[in-house]
């Protein structure tokens, strides 16, 4: 079950090398921006890549919401940039590689398609104080999270 709505969000600092080869840390947007995360399974996947896409063409939308996108995964950070740049996607990838950060928001997929432990599908609406204001596990990893709520979420924090 995905950590509740007025949780403390886990802050965290992970690898990305999308945009660029950077740490990120979501309490850097304390006080500054909103934030929305975006828990997905595998990155070179039909579903995966359909919401990343989707995201990336959208993004116009939360940025007018104040809100960044970081999207974590626990492929590498250099399988992410892969994916990244052959689907062009927009948004920060972060590498939770050690799945910290997946049990830190109990988001734990167990044994996917046999492969072994990777993150659910899920999406977190976390405010500038760092408090989740929306947090949804999706029913199976097929299953994309409901982005009318995660904006509904963004517009009531305006």
């Amino acid at each position: 079950m995905a950590i509740p709505v007025g949780s403390q969000a886990p802050d965290f600092t992970l690898k990305s090398k999308t945009p660029a080869d950077v740490e990120v840390k979501l309490s850097n947007n304390r006080g500054k921006k909103n934030t929305v995360l975006l828990f997905f399974p595998l990155a070179f996947t039909g579903v995966c890549t359909k919401e990343m896409c989707d995201i990336t063409s959208g993004l116009g939308a939360y940025s007018s919401l104040n809100a960044d996108v970081i999207g974590i995964s626990v492929d590498s950070p250099f399988a992410q940039a892969a994916w990244a740049q052959k689907e062009k996607i927009g948004i920060a990838l972060v590498s939770d590689l050690n799945k910290t950060v997946t049990k830190a928001y109990d988001v734990l997929f167990p044994m996917l398609a046999g492969v072994g432990d990777t993150s659910a599908r899920a999406a977190f609406v976390i405010d500038k104080n760092g408090v989740v204001q929306y947090s949804e596990q999706t029913p199976t990893p097929k299953d994309l999270p409901n982005f009318e709520a995660v904006k509904a979420a963004l517009a009531k924090l305006q």
